[in-house]
């Protein structure tokens, strides 16, 4: 077994060293001693211009030497002022982590190896994971630090327009189309539309709402993120450190407000993306905008990027005899405050983070709620149970963590989170229990997987405790089945034992369609097809249509958490900066 006491930044830097020079001539047979059987390679854009995982020693070796030739990646080294090398315990096994930096003939990267002692090779170091990542393009760097803008926006020039003139012309679009247009303006709308501002790149961002932040500030009164602050940054500007350790969905908002004013980003409110066409002989689309005044304005972007969300079409399910409830039926998405309905009775259907939320809120201002589930749920507290997954941000920098994130292949994702949820099973047995007792039904994902491959997968079906299961537990908010309901009536819901549970007012907190429903709808069915499906896996490793170039040119797509965003928006900026600098195809390119 290899010492402990070795210096572990020799050993890292040995192994890239050999890895360099293999890389040089390579060859399968060659390469392939520096892997382990059972190893994984995630190239994100550095060698293969994809967003790709190969798994297998043989099956990288034939991949790296197929790539190696065209990309020439060269200057292996250790990264200077990130995290040293160091022993860690990742998916359950110990193992020298150590971020590196390189360069390719086009561009300057950084990765994570992470190497383990082959006990059938001498307890020689091979690769079990390997991360090369794409940073920057080489004469294409983003404007920051040293290279901060200098242009005539930021001059001293006494005649001519100073910087709120130039502003305000960047964002009416008089004479020209945007390069890009981004719908949708959440977190993945701004932070892709901030990493094209820093590589100079045109984007306008459009929204239905009337103001910035209004994706957050219009959902439910209560609403807190269910993660912790230090995970959540925008890209550049960190949240303040005074800040609270879950933010309010309105603090949230008018932070975008102040984000896209400090970053300088080109935004219209009250536009709403009423489709396109691709000219494929131009290389550009023809999109109608509906502006708040009713009227409609055409626009021809290089490139459209989707940024609505995993979803943003609420899922309204056709429910047998629901038409004959008098009382209110609202979504989830037009719920707002429990407030209005003291005094009054309630259902909600659904019991994901929504559905409890909003159950909650009801029973807090008085109202008398029933919770009704349609199919098993994952629960976990709120703390310690659903932070586990984010424990690596509780200490180190945002970018080394940024990396460590992009460096895990989803099978070994798949086995952490596996052992994530048995933990929270652990520290959550009692709560687990009363819930069950009344009846709750519980799951805990595919094989086990818990709430991030729910999300992932499905883009919901788990909760997260702030209260709500206690309330359950208690007896204080009613829970039933949706398979015990016979139907709707005037008055509420009829069960099959022949009692009605009366209402006032029923949520239905059943989710949203998947983007794929939204992108036939404005596109067409062509381009749908052509595109085909969105999140998820399917039978792959990484997820389907996201951060990269899909199967209809010019059409992109970005979602995901604040930390998805964050992270994946470098790549996807990086590719569409290299496509208009003639670098990279508009066409998906074999792997």
């Amino acid at each position: 077994m290899l010492d402990r006491t070795k210096d572990i930044s020799v050993a890292a830097q040995a192994w890239l060293d050999d890895f360099e020079r293999m890389l040089g001539r390579p060859d399968p047979a060659t390469l392939d001693r520096l892997f382990l059987a059972d190893s994984f390679w995630r190239d994100v854009l550095a060698l293969s211009w994809n967003l790709q995982t190969i798994a297998g020693r043989e099956t990288i070796a034939q991949a790296l030497a197929a790539l190696a030739a065209k990309a020439t990646p060269s200057n292996f080294k250790i990264a200077p002022n990130r995290a040293p090398p160091r022993w860690v315990s990742r998916a359950g096994a110990n193992n020298i982590e150590a971020i590196f930096t390189f360069e390719t003939a086009i561009g300057r990267g950084s990765g994570i190896i992470r190497l383990i002692p082959d006990s059938a090779d001498g307890d020689g170091l091979k690769a079990w994971t390997l991360l090369t990542a794409l940073d920057e393009l080489k004469g294409f760097e983003e404007q920051l630090g040293m290279l901060r803008p200098r242009g005539q926006a930021y001059s001293r020039d006494f005649r001519g327009p100073n910087w709120l003139d130039l502003r305000s012309a960047s964002r009416d679009y008089a004479t020209r189309d945007p390069a890009v247009l981004v719908v949708g303006g959440g977190q993945a709308g701004l932070a892709i539309a901030a990493r094209l501002k820093q590589l100079q790149v045109d984007a306008l961002i459009v929204d239905r709402e009337m103001r910035i932040g209004d994706n957050w500030r219009k959902r439910y009164h209560a609403l807190t993120l269910h993660n912790q602050v230090q995970v959540n940054h925008l890209p550049y500007m960190p949240f303040p450190p005074n800040w609270p350790t879950y933010i309010p969905k309105d603090k949230l908002a008018n932070w975008f407000e102040a984000y896209v004013d400090a970053m300088e980003l080109n935004f219209w409110t009250g536009t709403e993306f009423e489709g396109g066409a691709y000219d494929e002989t131009r290389g550009r689309w023809t999109v109608s905008l509906r502006r708040a005044d009713g009227s409609r304005q055409t626009m021809h972007p290089r490139h459209v990027i989707m940024a609505t969300g995993v979803s943003g079409i609420a899922n309204m399910p056709d429910i047998p005899t629901l038409a004959n409830f008098r009382g209110t039926l609202v979504h989830s998405s037009r719920y707002e405050d429990g407030e209005n309905w003291t005094g009054k009775r309630a259902i909600v259907i659904g019991t994901g983070n929504s559905g409890h939320d909003i159950a909650q809120d009801l029973y807090s201002s008085g109202a008398e709620v029933t919770l009704v589930q349609r199919s098993p749920t994952l629960v976990t507290n709120i703390e310690p149970s659903a932070q586990l997954a984010y424990a690596t941000y509780n200490e180190g920098t945002l970018e080394d963590n940024d990396l460590v994130a992009a460096s895990m292949p989803t099978p070994l994702a798949k086995k952490i989170h596996v052992m994530l949820t048995e933990q929270s099973k652990a520290l959550d047995q009692e709560l687990l229990d009363g819930l069950s007792r009344v009846g709750f039904k519980l799951d805990f994902g595919e094989a086990g997987t818990g709430w991030q491959f729910k999300y992932l997968t499905r883009g919901g079906g788990y909760y997260f405790n702030v209260g709500c299961s206690n309330l359950i537990v208690e007896g204080k908010i009613g829970l039933r089945q949706f398979s015990d309901i016979e139907g709707f009536v005037a008055e509420g819901a009829r069960m099959k034992d022949g009692s009605t549970i009366a209402a006032d007012l029923i949520v239905l907190s059943t989710g949203y369609k998947p983007q794929d429903y939204l992108v036939r709808k404005l596109f067409g069915d062509a381009i749908a097809d052509r595109v085909g499906p969105i999140w998820g896996f399917g039978d792959g490793l990484e997820l389907r249509n996201m951060y990269a170039r899909t199967g209809q040119p010019g059409l992109w797509f970005i979602a995901g958490s604040l930390a998805q965003c964050r992270i994946n928006s470098k790549y996807l900026a990086l590719q569409i900066k290299a496509i208009e600098e003639g670098i990279l195809g508009r066409e998906v390119s074999t792997p």
